[in-house]
């Protein structure tokens, strides 16, 4: 059974998550501040429900403070329509996010979406994936630059992961989305989900002189994680981009 922490000032709601989550078989605790989420053992969670709008410590900071310590999933709940919100999460650490007013069903999904994707892998024994000087496990969901292990949430570890899958490849948007998140973006014109993962996936890659040789922006188009020695690949690209 996963346990799962929901942290909402919102009593009635916190309630009916909680009363939905227990019926689809979750155990389920609460708090409805952030100073009282701070204090609790975020190991011994599978999943954190975090709204962004919390009194005394809003949901963005308790999520900093949280990825100081832990890896522990979390799906942040924003106000309807606000990108802003969302994207500032998925800067900070966030794995997921649903909007308000909250969709129960829509919640579970989420949440089982992201626990499949940080649990499916541990049971399955896989030899690392290295690509140049970057080194990843499946298995343990480790990734490392040279040796030194890199601290990812799930959702750039999933990038990485389908980055180093299909190096040398030009992978749209959508497959990222996909693969980072479990859908496809629900809106594409303003939907920036993507690259500001991409973007923060590339600041913990490597020095900055390096990160538009590893994953470069194919525009109008996605982006491909390029070869170690793959000067070809760089010539092709700029031929299919002035194709385009």
């Amino acid at each position: 059974m996963h346990r799962v922490l929901v942290v909402d000032d919102d009593v009635n709601l916190t309630d009916m998550i909680c009363e939905f989550l227990e019926l689809e078989g979750f155990a389920v605790d609460k708090v409805h501040d952030g100073p009282g989420c701070l204090r609790i053992n975020f190991e011994a969670f599978d999943l954190i429900v975090l709204d962004v709008m919390l009194p005394a410590l809003s949901g963005f900071e308790v999520l900093k403070r949280v990825r100081q310590t832990s890896n522990v999933p979390v799906i942040m709940l924003t106000a309807r329509g606000d990108d802003i919100d969302r994207i500032l999460g998925l800067e900070i650490g966030a794995d997921d996010y649903v909007s308000k007013p909250v969709n129960p069903r829509e919640l579970v999904a989420r949440i089982r979406a992201v626990l499949r994707r940080t649990s499916s892998n541990a049971q399955i024994p896989v030899n690392d994936l290295t690509v140049g000087e970057i080194r990843l496990n499946s298995a343990s969901r480790n990734a490392w630059f040279n040796e030194e292990k890199l601290d990812l949430t799930t959702a750039e570890f999933n990038l990485l992961e389908y980055f180093l899958r299909n190096a040398g490849r030009i992978v749209s948007r959508d497959e990222l989305s996909s693969a980072a998140f479990g859908r496809q973006p629900l809106i594409r014109a303003v939907d920036r989900n993507v690259d500001t993962l991409v973007s923060k996936l590339r600041r913990k890659l490597g020095p900055q002189s390096d990160l538009d040789q590893r994953i470069k922006t194919v525009r109008n188009i996605g982006y491909i994680y390029a070869l170690p020695s793959a000067q070809q690949t760089e010539v092709e690209l700029t031929s299919l981009s002035n194709e385009r």
